[in-house]
C-alpha cells in the first residue's frame, strides 16, 4: 500500500505543484523487432494520450511529433567527379553520429508548427539530423555532404518524413504508424514524442525499441560479439580451407 501511495503521489505532484504542462504517455506496439531470415520489414505503431492539467480534455489544440531514430554510427561520405571522362574520388568528409535510421510523422507540417530554430533544436526533421562531423570543413561543403547523405538514406527508405503521418482524436489520443524496412540496422531505436502548441514544445516522452537478429543469423552475430578473437581465427581458417579445397578441385580438372 506505501509503494501505491508513493506512486500515486509521484503521478499527481505536478498537478498538486500547479503544473500548467501537458504531461505526454506514450506506448509502442512492439517493442522488440525481431529480425529473422527472410525479414521484410516491420510496421510499428506508435501511440499514447496528452493529458492536460486542465482534464482529459482541454482547450488547446497539440500538435504530435514522433520522432523515430537508430543507432548512431560513423559514416564516410565520398563526392565522385568525373576527370577525363573517368568517376574518380574528388572529395570526402566523416560524420561522427549519423542516425541509421531516422523518420519523422507529424499531425502536421513541421513548418506549420514550429520556427526552424526550434526544429533543429528537437531534430524534427531530416535537414535537422545533427550528424556532427569530424575536422575542419567549410559550412556550405558541409551542408553539401549532409545533403547528400540523406538523399542516399532517403532512397534506401532509412530517412523518412511523413507530415500527416499522426491522427488525434479526441484532441487527447493520437497514433502514427512508422515502417520498419528490411535493410534496416539491428539496435537501440528510441521513439520520442512532442506535443506542440503555439510553437512551443510543451512535453516530451520516450518509448525504446530493440531490434534483434534471430535464428542462426542472431547466434552467429551473438558469437561474433561474445568470442570475436574465436570467431576472426575460424573464419579465416574457413576462408583458407576453401580456398585449398577449391585448389584441390581445380587441379584435377
Amino acid at each position: 500500500m506505501r509503494r501505491l501511495a508513493a506512486i500515486a503521489l509521484v503521478i499527481a505532484a505536478p498537478f498538486l505543484m500547479g503544473q500548467r504542462e501537458p504531461v505526454l504517455v506514450p506506448e509502442v506496439s512492439q517493442s522488440r523487432v525481431e529480425v529473422r531470415q527472410g525479414f521484410t520489414g516491420a510496421n510499428l505503431l506508435l501511440y499514447g494520450a496528452v493529458i492536460d492539467p486542465a482534464g482529459s480534455r482541454s482547450r488547446t489544440e497539440y500538435d504530435i511529433v514522433v520522432v523515430l531514430k537508430g543507432p548512431t554510427e560513423p559514416i564516410r561520405m565520398r563526392e565522385k567527379e568525373r576527370i577525363a571522362g573517368v568517376w574518380m574520388n574528388a572529395g570526402s568528409t566523416d560524420f561522427r553520429s549519423a542516425p541509421s535510421f531516422f523518420a519523422v510523422a507529424s499531425s502536421s507540417p513541421i513548418e506549420e508548427i514550429v520556427e526552424p530554430r526550434t526544429a533543429a533544436i528537437y531534430e524534427l526533421g531530416t535537414e535537422f539530423i545533427q550528424l556532427s562531423p569530424t575536422g575542419l570543413i567549410e559550412p556550405e561543403e558541409q551542408a553539401r555532404f549532409a545533403s547528400g547523405l540523406v538523399e542516399l538514406r532517403e532512397r534506401l527508405g532509412l530517412y523518412k518524413e511523413d507530415p500527416q503521418g499522426v491522427r488525434i482524436s479526441e484532441g487527447v489520443l493520437y497514433q502514427a504508424r512508422i515502417e520498419l524496412p528490411s535493410n534496416v540496422t539491428t539496435g537501440e531505436y528510441t521513439a520520442e514524442t512532442f506535443a506542440i502548441a503555439n510553437g512551443r514544445v510543451l512535453a516530451s516522452a520516450t518509448a525504446d525499441i530493440e531490434v534483434v537478429k534471430v535464428g542462426l543469423e542472431g547466434r552467429v552475430v551473438y558469437a561474433a560479439q561474445r568470442w570475436s578473437l574465436f570467431y576472426g581465427l575460424g573464419a579465416i581458417m574457413l576462408s583458407l580451407g576453401m580456398g585449398w579445397l577449391a585448389g584441390r578441385l581445380f587441379s584435377r580438372s
